[in-house]
């Protein structure tokens, strides 16, 4: 059986196929472009696509995708806020996505970002790149002594907490429940209100859901310190980027990195530096020199893509047995 794979990376393409075809010796034809409306005819034909973490699969790309004859969707991404599952549900889909990967790759990330605004570590790179080695406007601050706010305290969050630890930090924490093993490090779980007031530090390790949506609004951005750090890597829709823009233009934040952003769907995995990015939002964020953007990266790691392709692997070879597995968010039809 061929598979079609969208928003494949170049490094991912090749793993993608030796996975494949040594699992039942299926082929896997890898595109570089995204799932969306325009792209969703692409797939007439196949019964297993496999979507990226950016895909749009709303009802119209859904119908589009069920019309031309795909039965399975697998996903290769924890997050599934972009699918809708109501519509897949009605229109006889299977669905799946990677309910675990290497929680470090993330964690490790967030900390590179919140290290890279908090020792001006760009700013420095593109200055010493034309030979300036003056050290004007470089000062960051220790780590040791200071407060980490992590929200969401499950694999990830741990995984963040563990290397605050490490750093000698306060820890503070807010969850649904405590996680025993950030308790045991030392973690306090206190109200977001509590946690946003007091921390030096704010990582965001939340899912994305109706009730996590803008959970950094502007009361939560308001009560931040001013020169806190706030780091994303996350989903974008956690956080108010519009009222996070007006903060940063009172002068606020001594770093703020995003490693995800609400509306980047249709910009993040591509290269628009040909073109110009409609989204005066995401401009007007790039401007600021407190803040650093990355393209959804945090999970790209040779562990992490590994093990989410063998579970993306897994999630084919159950649907074509008629299993199902905690990979499985719609099971399609008996």
């Amino acid at each position: 059986m061929e598979i079609l794979a969208f928003g494949v990376t170049a490094d991912e393409g090749p793993l993608l196929e030796r996975a494949f075809a040594g699992a039942g010796r299926h082929e896997v034809r890898c595109l570089d472009v995204g799932l969306g409306e325009d792209t969703a005819p692409i797939a007439a034909g196949y019964e297993i696509v496999s979507s990226s973490v950016n895909a749009d699969l709303g009802v119209r790309v859904l119908n589009v995708l069920a019309s031309g004859g795909t039965r399975l969707i697998a996903q290769r991404s924890t997050g599934f806020n972009n699918i809708d599952l109501d519509a897949a549900r009605r229109l006889g889909l299977t669905v799946s996505r990677v309910s675990y990967y290497s929680p470090y790759s993330v964690a490790e990330f967030a900390w590179t970002l919140a290290m890279a605004v908090n020792r001006r570590i760009v700013r420095a790179s593109n200055r010493t790149r034309d030979f300036d080695f003056r050290l004007n406007g470089l000062m960051g601050r220790d780590m040791r002594g200071r407060t980490a706010g992590v929200l969401g305290t499950g694999r990830i969050g741990e995984a963040f907490t563990r290397i605050a630890h490490g750093f000698g930090m306060r820890l503070l924490g807010w969850d649904l429940a405590p996680n025993p093993a950030c308790v045991e490090l030392g973690m306090e779980y206190v109200a977001k209100e509590e946690l946003f007031a007091s921390a030096d530090l704010v990582s965001l390790h939340v899912p994305l859901l109706e009730a996590t949506r803008h959970l950094v609004d502007a009361a939560a951005l308001a009560a931040m310190k001013d020169d806190a750090i706030l780091v994303n890597s996350s989903r974008g829709g956690l956080v108010d980027t519009e009222a996070l823009v007006g903060e940063l233009r009172a002068g606020r934040f001594a770093g703020v990195g995003l490693d995800v952003y609400e509306a980047e769907a249709g910009i993040f995995s591509q290269d628009k530096s040909l073109e110009a990015v409609p989204d005066d939002t995401l401009a007007r964020l790039m401007t600021f020199p407190n803040v650093l953007v990355t393209s959804h990266q945090a999970y790209y790691t040779h562990e992490a893509v590994g093990q989410i392709i063998d579970a993306t692997v897994r999630n084919v070879a159950d649907y074509l047995a008629g299993r199902r597995s905690d990979n499985t968010l719609v099971p399609g039809p008996a």
